[in-house]
Protein backbone atom coordinates (compact mmCIF):
# COMPACT_ATOMS: atom_id res chain seq x y z
CA UNK A 1 0.00 0.00 0.00
CA UNK A 2 3.22 2.10 0.74
CA UNK A 3 4.49 4.43 -2.25
CA UNK A 4 8.30 3.82 -2.78
CA UNK A 5 11.26 5.95 -4.15
CA UNK A 6 10.20 5.46 -7.72
CA UNK A 7 6.39 6.74 -7.00
CA UNK A 8 7.51 9.41 -5.27
CA UNK A 9 10.65 10.07 -8.55
CA UNK A 10 7.28 9.84 -10.17
CA UNK A 11 5.55 11.97 -8.91
CA UNK A 12 8.19 14.86 -9.91
CA UNK A 13 7.83 13.82 -13.09
CA UNK A 14 3.98 13.94 -13.33
CA UNK A 15 4.18 17.92 -11.63
CA UNK A 16 6.13 18.80 -15.48
CA UNK A 17 2.38 18.62 -17.34
CA UNK A 18 0.76 21.27 -14.25
CA UNK A 19 3.85 23.33 -14.72
CA UNK A 20 3.54 23.21 -18.58
CA UNK A 21 0.01 24.32 -18.05
CA UNK A 22 0.15 26.64 -15.35
CA UNK A 23 3.26 28.51 -17.24
CA UNK A 24 0.95 28.69 -20.22
CA UNK A 25 -2.56 30.15 -18.15
CA UNK A 26 -0.09 32.49 -16.11
CA UNK A 27 1.48 34.49 -19.14
CA UNK A 28 -1.09 34.82 -20.97
CA UNK A 29 -2.83 37.70 -19.43
CA UNK A 30 0.39 39.31 -19.48
CA UNK A 31 1.04 39.05 -22.88
CA UNK A 32 -2.24 40.36 -24.15
CA UNK A 33 -1.49 44.14 -23.81
CA UNK A 34 1.72 42.81 -26.32
CA UNK A 35 0.23 40.75 -28.08
CA UNK A 36 -2.90 42.96 -29.03
CA UNK A 37 -0.82 46.12 -30.29
CA UNK A 38 1.12 43.98 -32.48
CA UNK A 39 -1.89 41.54 -34.31
CA UNK A 40 -4.08 44.14 -33.73
CA UNK A 41 -7.51 41.91 -32.69
CA UNK A 42 -10.97 43.17 -32.59
CA UNK A 43 -12.67 42.75 -29.07
CA UNK A 44 -14.14 39.64 -30.21
CA UNK A 45 -11.47 38.17 -31.34
CA UNK A 46 -9.21 39.18 -28.17
CA UNK A 47 -11.76 37.35 -25.70
CA UNK A 48 -11.47 34.38 -28.31
CA UNK A 49 -7.82 34.23 -27.95
CA UNK A 50 -8.46 34.13 -23.91
CA UNK A 51 -11.31 31.87 -23.96
CA UNK A 52 -10.11 29.63 -27.16
CA UNK A 53 -8.22 27.26 -24.70
CA UNK A 54 -9.91 26.92 -21.88
CA UNK A 55 -13.10 26.40 -23.87
CA UNK A 56 -11.39 23.78 -25.81
CA UNK A 57 -9.62 21.85 -22.07
CA UNK A 58 -13.44 21.81 -21.30
CA UNK A 59 -15.04 20.23 -23.96
CA UNK A 60 -12.27 17.75 -24.58
CA UNK A 61 -11.69 16.67 -20.94
CA UNK A 62 -14.27 13.68 -20.33
CA UNK A 63 -13.12 12.33 -23.63
CA UNK A 64 -9.27 12.60 -22.78
CA UNK A 65 -9.70 10.96 -19.69
CA UNK A 66 -11.89 8.10 -20.50
CA UNK A 67 -9.57 7.77 -23.43
CA UNK A 68 -6.69 7.30 -21.41
CA UNK A 69 -8.11 4.81 -19.24
CA UNK A 70 -9.08 3.10 -23.14
CA UNK A 71 -5.60 3.30 -23.96
CA UNK A 72 -3.00 3.82 -21.59
CA UNK A 73 -2.41 6.70 -19.17
CA UNK A 74 1.28 7.38 -19.60
CA UNK A 75 0.77 6.90 -23.23
CA UNK A 76 -1.76 10.05 -23.59
CA UNK A 77 0.17 12.15 -21.62
CA UNK A 78 3.21 11.44 -23.74
CA UNK A 79 0.81 12.11 -26.84
CA UNK A 80 -0.52 15.12 -25.27
CA UNK A 81 2.75 16.75 -23.99
CA UNK A 82 4.12 16.07 -27.71
CA UNK A 83 1.30 17.84 -29.21
CA UNK A 84 1.58 20.61 -26.54
CA UNK A 85 5.18 21.44 -27.32
CA UNK A 86 4.52 21.95 -31.14
CA UNK A 87 1.14 23.80 -30.43
CA UNK A 88 2.95 26.33 -28.17
CA UNK A 89 5.60 26.94 -31.49
CA UNK A 90 2.53 27.46 -33.39
CA UNK A 91 1.22 29.89 -31.15
CA UNK A 92 4.67 31.94 -30.41
CA UNK A 93 5.18 32.79 -34.20
CA UNK A 94 1.50 33.79 -35.42
CA UNK A 95 1.14 36.59 -37.59
CA UNK A 96 -2.76 36.63 -37.11
CA UNK A 97 -5.36 36.76 -34.89
CA UNK A 98 -7.24 33.94 -36.36
CA UNK A 99 -3.78 31.73 -36.47
CA UNK A 100 -3.01 32.52 -32.90
CA UNK A 101 -6.73 31.36 -32.08
CA UNK A 102 -6.15 28.31 -33.73
CA UNK A 103 -3.02 27.96 -31.84
CA UNK A 104 -4.49 28.00 -28.67
CA UNK A 105 -7.40 26.04 -29.89
CA UNK A 106 -5.06 23.09 -30.38
CA UNK A 107 -3.37 23.95 -27.28
CA UNK A 108 -6.30 22.90 -25.64
CA UNK A 109 -7.27 20.02 -27.02
CA UNK A 110 -3.62 19.09 -26.02
CA UNK A 111 -3.76 20.08 -22.93
CA UNK A 112 -7.02 18.01 -22.59
CA UNK A 113 -5.03 15.01 -22.11
CA UNK A 114 -2.57 16.28 -19.89
CA UNK A 115 -4.41 16.86 -16.14
CA UNK A 116 -6.63 13.88 -16.44
CA UNK A 117 -3.62 11.22 -17.10
CA UNK A 118 -1.48 13.26 -14.20
CA UNK A 119 -4.54 12.92 -11.75
CA UNK A 120 -5.17 9.09 -12.75
CA UNK A 121 -1.89 8.21 -12.37
CA UNK A 122 -1.11 9.45 -8.98
CA UNK A 123 -4.44 7.31 -7.99
CA UNK A 124 -2.59 4.35 -9.30
CA UNK A 125 1.05 5.06 -7.98
CA UNK A 126 -0.44 6.14 -4.38
CA UNK A 127 -3.09 3.66 -2.87
CA UNK A 128 -2.57 4.71 0.54
CA UNK A 129 -4.97 7.99 1.78
CA UNK A 130 -2.47 9.69 3.96
CA UNK A 131 0.10 9.35 0.94
CA UNK A 132 -2.27 9.88 -1.70
CA UNK A 133 -3.27 13.64 0.10
CA UNK A 134 0.37 14.38 0.25
CA UNK A 135 0.87 13.64 -3.30
CA UNK A 136 -2.00 15.72 -4.63
CA UNK A 137 -0.95 18.80 -2.27
CA UNK A 138 2.28 18.54 -3.95
CA UNK A 139 0.93 18.20 -7.23
CA UNK A 140 -1.02 21.44 -6.90
CA UNK A 141 2.00 22.87 -5.30
CA UNK A 142 3.85 22.53 -8.72
CA UNK A 143 0.94 23.43 -10.36
CA UNK A 144 1.26 26.66 -8.46
CA UNK A 145 4.52 26.82 -9.22
CA UNK A 146 4.37 27.13 -12.82
CA UNK A 147 2.03 30.33 -11.96
CA UNK A 148 4.71 31.96 -9.71
CA UNK A 149 7.25 31.18 -11.62
CA UNK A 150 5.27 32.11 -15.38
CA UNK A 151 4.71 35.98 -14.54
CA UNK A 152 8.57 36.36 -13.68
CA UNK A 153 9.78 34.94 -16.75
CA UNK A 154 7.47 35.69 -18.89
CA UNK A 155 7.62 39.58 -17.53
CA UNK A 156 11.18 39.45 -18.26
CA UNK A 157 11.09 37.73 -21.78
CA UNK A 158 7.89 40.61 -22.79
CA UNK A 159 9.88 43.37 -21.44
CA UNK A 160 13.21 41.99 -24.00
CA UNK A 161 11.69 39.83 -26.48
CA UNK A 162 8.58 39.63 -28.80
CA UNK A 163 5.25 38.71 -27.17
CA UNK A 164 5.75 35.47 -28.74
CA UNK A 165 8.49 33.90 -26.44
CA UNK A 166 6.13 33.48 -23.36
CA UNK A 167 4.31 30.28 -25.52
CA UNK A 168 8.28 29.06 -25.96
CA UNK A 169 8.75 28.14 -22.50
CA UNK A 170 6.76 24.72 -22.42
CA UNK A 171 9.29 23.79 -25.43
CA UNK A 172 11.54 22.75 -22.74
CA UNK A 173 9.17 20.95 -20.24
CA UNK A 174 7.93 18.88 -22.91
CA UNK A 175 11.23 17.26 -23.60
CA UNK A 176 12.01 16.76 -19.88
CA UNK A 177 8.91 14.86 -19.80
CA UNK A 178 9.78 12.44 -22.65
CA UNK A 179 13.23 11.91 -21.02
CA UNK A 180 11.91 10.77 -17.81
CA UNK A 181 8.23 9.53 -17.98
CA UNK A 182 8.68 5.94 -19.90
CA UNK A 183 11.65 5.35 -16.96
CA UNK A 184 9.24 6.57 -13.61
CA UNK A 185 5.90 6.17 -15.01
CA UNK A 186 4.01 3.07 -14.75
CA UNK A 187 0.96 2.21 -17.77
CA UNK A 188 -2.53 1.30 -16.63
CA UNK A 189 -5.38 0.74 -18.65
CA UNK A 190 -8.91 -0.67 -17.91
CA UNK A 191 -8.95 -3.70 -20.45
CA UNK A 192 -12.69 -4.03 -19.93
CA UNK A 193 -13.50 0.02 -20.69
CA UNK A 194 -15.17 -0.94 -24.22
CA UNK A 195 -14.60 1.52 -27.44
CA UNK A 196 -14.84 5.01 -27.38
CA UNK A 197 -18.24 6.13 -28.57
CA UNK A 198 -17.61 8.64 -31.62
CA UNK A 199 -21.24 10.38 -31.33
CA UNK A 200 -21.02 10.86 -27.53
CA UNK A 201 -17.61 12.90 -28.13
CA UNK A 202 -19.11 15.00 -31.08
CA UNK A 203 -22.21 15.82 -29.11
CA UNK A 204 -20.37 16.64 -25.52
CA UNK A 205 -18.34 18.94 -28.05
CA UNK A 206 -21.88 20.44 -29.54
CA UNK A 207 -23.62 21.07 -26.28
CA UNK A 208 -20.67 22.78 -24.35
CA UNK A 209 -19.42 25.02 -26.39
CA UNK A 210 -22.70 26.83 -27.88
CA UNK A 211 -24.14 26.92 -24.44
CA UNK A 212 -20.67 29.02 -23.13
CA UNK A 213 -20.90 31.22 -26.52
CA UNK A 214 -24.33 32.13 -25.40
CA UNK A 215 -23.46 32.85 -21.78
CA UNK A 216 -20.45 34.86 -23.01
CA UNK A 217 -22.93 36.98 -25.68
CA UNK A 218 -26.12 37.32 -23.50
CA UNK A 219 -23.29 39.01 -20.51
CA UNK A 220 -21.60 41.26 -22.80
CA UNK A 221 -24.64 42.36 -24.90
CA UNK A 222 -27.92 41.35 -23.29
CA UNK A 223 -30.62 39.02 -24.41
CA UNK A 224 -31.35 38.14 -27.89
CA UNK A 225 -33.09 36.08 -29.93
CA UNK A 226 -30.13 34.50 -31.38
CA UNK A 227 -28.37 33.92 -28.18
CA UNK A 228 -31.40 32.35 -26.67
CA UNK A 229 -31.77 30.19 -29.93
CA UNK A 230 -27.81 29.17 -29.59
CA UNK A 231 -28.21 28.45 -25.73
CA UNK A 232 -31.60 26.49 -26.32
CA UNK A 233 -29.61 24.47 -29.06
CA UNK A 234 -26.52 23.25 -26.85
CA UNK A 235 -29.13 22.17 -23.58
CA UNK A 236 -30.74 20.56 -26.14
CA UNK A 237 -27.44 18.54 -27.57
CA UNK A 238 -26.82 18.04 -23.73
CA UNK A 239 -29.87 16.14 -22.83
CA UNK A 240 -29.55 13.82 -25.79
CA UNK A 241 -25.95 13.50 -24.60
CA UNK A 242 -26.96 12.59 -21.39
CA UNK A 243 -29.79 10.27 -22.52
CA UNK A 244 -27.42 8.38 -24.36
CA UNK A 245 -24.95 7.89 -22.09
CA UNK A 246 -27.90 6.21 -19.83
CA UNK A 247 -27.93 4.02 -22.92
CA UNK A 248 -24.82 3.21 -23.30
CA UNK A 249 -22.79 -0.06 -21.66
CA UNK A 250 -19.44 1.55 -21.78
CA UNK A 251 -20.39 5.60 -21.52
CA UNK A 252 -18.04 8.52 -22.52
CA UNK A 253 -19.71 10.45 -19.35
CA UNK A 254 -20.77 7.94 -16.49
CA UNK A 255 -23.40 9.64 -14.84
CA UNK A 256 -23.60 6.75 -11.83
CA UNK A 257 -20.60 8.81 -10.59
CA UNK A 258 -22.98 11.95 -9.47
CA UNK A 259 -24.85 9.09 -7.09
CA UNK A 260 -21.69 9.39 -4.77
CA UNK A 261 -22.24 12.74 -2.56
CA UNK A 262 -18.68 13.22 -2.14
CA UNK A 263 -17.56 13.23 -5.76
CA UNK A 264 -21.03 15.62 -6.67
CA UNK A 265 -20.21 17.53 -3.97
CA UNK A 266 -16.42 18.14 -5.14
CA UNK A 267 -17.36 18.85 -8.52
CA UNK A 268 -19.72 21.58 -7.54
CA UNK A 269 -17.53 23.30 -5.32
CA UNK A 270 -14.59 23.04 -7.56
CA UNK A 271 -16.58 24.71 -10.35
CA UNK A 272 -17.48 27.93 -8.17
CA UNK A 273 -14.13 27.88 -7.46
CA UNK A 274 -12.79 28.16 -11.10
CA UNK A 275 -14.99 30.57 -12.04
CA UNK A 276 -15.06 33.17 -9.37
CA UNK A 277 -10.63 32.99 -9.30
CA UNK A 278 -10.59 32.74 -13.01
CA UNK A 279 -12.68 35.68 -13.57
CA UNK A 280 -11.55 37.74 -10.73
CA UNK A 281 -7.73 36.92 -11.88
CA UNK A 282 -8.22 38.31 -15.73
CA UNK A 283 -9.39 40.42 -14.55
CA UNK A 284 -6.78 41.80 -11.55
CA UNK A 285 -4.00 41.33 -14.53
CA UNK A 286 -5.49 43.84 -16.14
CA UNK A 287 -6.10 46.22 -13.28
CA UNK A 288 -1.89 45.89 -13.15
CA UNK A 289 -1.28 47.20 -16.02
CA UNK A 290 -3.68 49.41 -17.41
CA UNK A 291 -5.17 51.28 -14.20
CA UNK A 292 -2.09 51.09 -11.97
CA UNK A 293 0.15 51.36 -14.92
CA UNK A 294 2.74 48.53 -14.45
CA UNK A 295 5.13 47.21 -16.24
CA UNK A 296 4.62 43.44 -17.24
CA UNK A 297 7.16 42.22 -15.44
CA UNK A 298 6.57 44.45 -12.46
CA UNK A 299 2.97 43.21 -12.72
CA UNK A 300 4.13 39.37 -12.64
CA UNK A 301 6.12 40.02 -9.51
CA UNK A 302 3.23 41.27 -7.72
CA UNK A 303 1.15 37.66 -8.58
CA UNK A 304 3.99 36.16 -6.97
CA UNK A 305 2.64 36.26 -3.64
CA UNK A 306 -0.97 35.08 -4.23
CA UNK A 307 0.50 32.05 -6.45
CA UNK A 308 2.80 31.63 -2.99
CA UNK A 309 -0.52 31.18 -0.77
CA UNK A 310 -2.26 29.08 -2.72
CA UNK A 311 0.95 26.76 -2.24
CA UNK A 312 0.47 27.22 1.88
CA UNK A 313 -2.51 26.46 1.59
CA UNK A 314 -2.62 23.58 -0.52
CA UNK A 315 0.32 22.00 1.77
CA UNK A 316 -1.56 22.70 5.34
CA UNK A 317 -5.22 21.01 4.03
CA UNK A 318 -3.98 17.37 4.31
CA UNK A 319 -2.57 17.94 7.57
CA UNK A 320 -5.23 19.84 8.49
CA UNK A 321 -8.02 17.65 7.18
CA UNK A 322 -6.56 14.81 9.66
CA UNK A 323 -7.55 16.49 12.32
CA UNK A 324 -10.79 18.37 11.74
CA UNK A 325 -13.39 17.39 9.48
CA UNK A 326 -12.65 18.20 5.60
CA UNK A 327 -15.65 19.75 4.91
CA UNK A 328 -15.02 21.99 7.55
CA UNK A 329 -11.54 22.72 6.23
CA UNK A 330 -12.92 23.37 2.98
CA UNK A 331 -16.04 25.44 4.07
CA UNK A 332 -13.68 27.94 6.09
CA UNK A 333 -11.33 28.47 3.69
CA UNK A 334 -13.95 29.55 1.31
CA UNK A 335 -15.07 32.29 3.69
CA UNK A 336 -11.80 33.31 4.25
CA UNK A 337 -11.38 34.00 -0.05
CA UNK A 338 -14.08 35.43 -0.03
CA UNK A 339 -13.01 37.90 2.33
CA UNK A 340 -10.07 38.35 0.46
CA UNK A 341 -12.33 39.03 -2.82
CA UNK A 342 -13.73 41.92 -1.34
CA UNK A 343 -10.60 44.04 -0.61
CA UNK A 344 -10.85 44.03 -4.64
CA UNK A 345 -14.17 46.85 -4.04
CA UNK A 346 -11.14 48.90 -2.05
CA UNK A 347 -9.08 49.24 -4.61
CA UNK A 348 -9.67 52.25 -6.84
CA UNK A 349 -8.48 54.11 -9.88
CA UNK A 350 -5.25 54.98 -7.90
CA UNK A 351 -3.74 53.86 -5.11
CA UNK A 352 -5.29 50.33 -4.84
CA UNK A 353 -2.19 47.88 -5.91
CA UNK A 354 -1.88 47.13 -2.53
CA UNK A 355 -5.79 45.84 -1.37
CA UNK A 356 -5.15 43.95 -4.90
CA UNK A 357 -2.02 42.09 -3.71
CA UNK A 358 -3.08 41.64 -0.28
CA UNK A 359 -6.79 40.38 -1.24
CA UNK A 360 -5.45 37.86 -4.55
CA UNK A 361 -3.10 36.89 -1.75
CA UNK A 362 -5.93 36.13 0.90
CA UNK A 363 -8.55 34.41 -1.59
CA UNK A 364 -5.82 32.46 -3.24
CA UNK A 365 -4.35 30.71 0.22
CA UNK A 366 -8.58 30.15 1.27
CA UNK A 367 -9.07 28.57 -1.98
CA UNK A 368 -5.69 26.29 -1.51
CA UNK A 369 -7.86 23.38 0.54
CA UNK A 370 -10.20 23.69 -1.86
CA UNK A 371 -7.88 22.27 -4.79
CA UNK A 372 -6.33 19.77 -2.67
CA UNK A 373 -9.33 18.47 -0.67
CA UNK A 374 -11.96 18.21 -3.80
CA UNK A 375 -9.76 16.62 -5.94
CA UNK A 376 -8.92 14.14 -2.91
CA UNK A 377 -12.57 13.85 -2.88
CA UNK A 378 -13.28 12.75 -6.21
CA UNK A 379 -10.06 10.63 -6.77
CA UNK A 380 -11.02 9.30 -3.63
CA UNK A 381 -14.76 7.92 -3.96
CA UNK A 382 -14.46 6.07 -7.39
CA UNK A 383 -12.58 2.87 -7.87
CA UNK A 384 -9.17 3.13 -9.66
CA UNK A 385 -10.10 1.90 -13.00
CA UNK A 386 -12.63 5.05 -13.19
CA UNK A 387 -9.68 7.41 -12.11
CA UNK A 388 -9.24 8.02 -15.19
CA UNK A 389 -13.02 9.64 -16.35
CA UNK A 390 -13.57 10.66 -12.15
CA UNK A 391 -9.89 13.51 -12.65
CA UNK A 392 -11.65 14.12 -16.07
CA UNK A 393 -14.70 15.43 -14.85
CA UNK A 394 -13.17 16.88 -11.73
CA UNK A 395 -10.73 18.68 -13.98
CA UNK A 396 -13.55 19.64 -16.43
CA UNK A 397 -15.50 21.49 -13.71
CA UNK A 398 -12.23 23.10 -13.08
CA UNK A 399 -11.63 24.40 -16.18
CA UNK A 400 -14.89 25.23 -17.55
CA UNK A 401 -15.52 27.41 -14.80
CA UNK A 402 -12.00 29.43 -15.52
CA UNK A 403 -13.75 29.52 -18.95
CA UNK A 404 -17.05 30.92 -17.83
CA UNK A 405 -15.13 33.03 -15.38
CA UNK A 406 -13.08 34.69 -18.02
CA UNK A 407 -16.14 34.66 -19.96
CA UNK A 408 -18.92 35.55 -17.94
CA UNK A 409 -16.86 37.93 -15.11
CA UNK A 410 -15.25 39.76 -18.04
CA UNK A 411 -18.05 40.36 -19.61
CA UNK A 412 -20.17 41.82 -17.16
CA UNK A 413 -16.84 44.40 -16.13
CA UNK A 414 -17.05 44.90 -19.66
CA UNK A 415 -21.17 45.76 -19.49
CA UNK A 416 -20.29 48.25 -16.32
CA UNK A 417 -16.72 50.08 -17.81
CA UNK A 418 -19.43 51.00 -21.01
CA UNK A 419 -21.90 52.34 -18.38
CA UNK A 420 -19.01 53.94 -16.07
CA UNK A 421 -17.15 55.36 -18.65
CA UNK A 422 -18.02 59.19 -19.44
CA UNK A 423 -15.97 60.19 -22.51
CA UNK A 424 -14.90 63.83 -22.60
CA UNK A 425 -16.34 66.05 -25.23
CA UNK A 426 -13.27 67.10 -27.00
CA UNK A 427 -12.61 63.38 -28.13
CA UNK A 428 -13.26 62.61 -31.35
CA UNK A 429 -15.84 60.05 -32.15
CA UNK A 430 -13.93 57.91 -33.44
CA UNK A 431 -11.41 57.72 -30.34
CA UNK A 432 -14.58 57.75 -28.04
CA UNK A 433 -15.93 54.57 -30.00
CA UNK A 434 -12.98 52.90 -29.46
CA UNK A 435 -12.53 54.26 -25.51
CA UNK A 436 -16.29 53.12 -24.83
CA UNK A 437 -15.17 49.16 -26.15
CA UNK A 438 -12.74 48.74 -23.93
CA UNK A 439 -9.91 49.98 -21.34
CA UNK A 440 -6.94 48.69 -23.81
CA UNK A 441 -8.65 50.87 -26.59
CA UNK A 442 -9.26 53.60 -24.06
CA UNK A 443 -5.05 53.75 -23.58
CA UNK A 444 -4.61 53.15 -27.87
CA UNK A 445 -6.91 56.29 -28.16
CA UNK A 446 -5.74 58.80 -25.56
CA UNK A 447 -2.19 57.91 -27.39
CA UNK A 448 -3.17 60.13 -30.26
CA UNK A 449 -5.03 62.62 -28.15
CA UNK A 450 -3.34 65.87 -26.96
CA UNK A 451 -1.83 65.68 -23.11
CA UNK A 452 -4.43 67.39 -21.62
CA UNK A 453 -7.55 65.48 -23.09
CA UNK A 454 -5.49 62.30 -23.15
CA UNK A 455 -5.32 62.45 -19.67
CA UNK A 456 -8.86 63.01 -18.51
CA UNK A 457 -10.10 60.07 -20.81
CA UNK A 458 -7.26 57.72 -19.22
CA UNK A 459 -8.76 58.97 -15.84
CA UNK A 460 -12.64 57.89 -16.49
CA UNK A 461 -11.81 54.96 -18.36
CA UNK A 462 -9.74 54.03 -15.13
CA UNK A 463 -12.68 54.73 -12.88
CA UNK A 464 -15.06 53.22 -14.98
CA UNK A 465 -12.86 49.67 -15.48
CA UNK A 466 -12.51 49.93 -11.61
CA UNK A 467 -16.03 50.22 -11.10
CA UNK A 468 -16.17 46.86 -12.98
CA UNK A 469 -13.39 45.12 -11.06
CA UNK A 470 -16.19 46.24 -7.87
CA UNK A 471 -18.86 44.80 -9.36
CA UNK A 472 -17.24 41.60 -10.27
CA UNK A 473 -16.17 41.24 -7.19
CA UNK A 474 -18.77 41.56 -5.11
CA UNK A 475 -20.72 39.07 -7.12
CA UNK A 476 -18.00 36.66 -6.77
CA UNK A 477 -17.68 37.00 -2.65
CA UNK A 478 -21.23 36.47 -2.65
CA UNK A 479 -21.28 33.13 -4.75
CA UNK A 480 -18.05 31.75 -2.95
CA UNK A 481 -20.32 32.30 0.68
CA UNK A 482 -23.09 30.61 -0.48
CA UNK A 483 -20.89 27.44 -1.47
CA UNK A 484 -19.02 27.43 1.46
CA UNK A 485 -22.19 26.74 3.32
CA UNK A 486 -23.64 24.53 1.27
CA UNK A 487 -20.15 22.43 0.74
CA UNK A 488 -20.19 22.29 4.94
CA UNK A 489 -23.91 20.68 4.72
CA UNK A 490 -23.49 18.32 1.65
CA UNK A 491 -20.29 16.63 2.81
CA UNK A 492 -21.04 16.68 6.44
CA UNK A 493 -22.18 13.02 5.54
CA UNK A 494 -20.44 11.74 2.71
CA UNK A 495 -18.82 8.65 2.59
CA UNK A 496 -14.97 9.63 2.68
CA UNK A 497 -14.40 7.16 0.09
CA UNK A 498 -15.06 4.07 -2.10
CA UNK A 499 -13.79 0.40 -0.91
CA UNK A 500 -12.35 -0.36 -3.89
CA UNK A 501 -9.14 -2.62 -5.43
CA UNK A 502 -5.75 -1.83 -6.38
CA UNK A 503 -5.23 -0.88 -10.11
CA UNK A 504 -3.40 -3.56 -11.68
CA UNK A 505 -0.85 -1.77 -14.24
CA UNK A 506 -1.24 -3.04 -17.79
CA UNK A 507 2.39 -2.62 -18.72
CA UNK A 508 5.44 -1.05 -17.06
Amino acid sequence: MSAGRREWLGLAVLALPTVLLSLDMSVLHLAVPHLAADLRPSATQLLWIIDIYGFMIAGFLVTMGTLGDRIGRRKLLMIGGGAFGLASVAAAFSTSPEMLIAARAVLGIAGATLMPSTLALISTMFHHPKQRGTALAVWMSCFMGGMVAGPVAGGFLLEHFRWGSVFLMGVPVMVLLFATAPKLLPEYRDADAGRLDLASVALSLAAILPVIYALKEIAKNGLSLTEILVLAAGLAIGAVFVRRQRRLEHPLLDLRLFRVRAFSAAVAITLVGAVTMGGVFMLVSQYLQMVAGLSAAGAGLLLVPQALAVVAGSMIAPRLARRIRPEFVLGFGMLVAAGGILLFTLAGASGGVAFVVLGMSIASFGMGPQGVLCTEMVVGSVPPRRAGAASAMSETSAEFGIAMGIAVFGSVATAVYRDRIAVPSPVPAAAAAQATDSMAGAMEAAATLPGATGEQLLATARDAFSSGLHTVAGIGAAIVVVFAVAGMVALRRAPAAAKTAEPVPVAS
